[in-house]
């Protein structure tokens, strides 16, 4: 098992390194040339900043049970659809029971912005140390099942 991140923009790359280190899995951060990251942990794979270039560069990575952290609802689907495990960073797993009704979500929102006139569609609300306390909690648990260890709180 490896650790996929989506890294551009995403608030909870040092959890997840942090997370990561612990359980002594490798991780691999995906970003374009624009968000140039590094990290004694991780191996860094800087794309160029092509549209969708780090989303293909990632799935094309990816591997029947890797785990993959994103927040693009598109990059979950096709990580799904390999056999991988997607976690959104605010700590909710995408699953074949969820990832349709969010690729609609997707669609529609653009659909709205793409529409004449003005729409009312709301950005996300801001992170709040939670939402970090969620991530981490499931990155943990996710990665415990994938290693057979028993869940902590038993």
């Amino acid at each position: 098992m490896r650790i996929l991140i989506d890294a551009d923009a995403c608030p909870v790359v040092g959890i997840a390194v942090d997370v990561a280190r612990r359980f002594g899995v490798p991780v691999t951060l995906f970003c374009d040339t624009n968000h140039v990251l590094h990290s004694d942990y991780a191996d860094v794979r800087v794309v160029g900043a092509g549209r969708d270039a780090v989303d293909l560069a990632l799935i094309n990575a990816c591997a029947r049970g890797d785990a993959v952290i994103t927040q693009d609802y598109g990059v979950a689907a096709l990580a799904l659809g390999k056999g991988a495990q997607a976690l959104h960073q605010d700590g909710w797993a995408y699953t074949d029971g969820n990832i349709e009704i969010k690729l609609m979500e997707r669609h529609l929102a653009a659909k709205a912005r793409r529409g004449k006139g003005k729409h009312h569609l709301k950005g996300p609300r801001s992170r709040e140390q939670g939402d970090d306390l969620r991530f981490a909690d499931a990155l943990e648990q996710l990665l415990r099942d994938a290693q057979g260890q028993p869940d902590r709180f038993v």
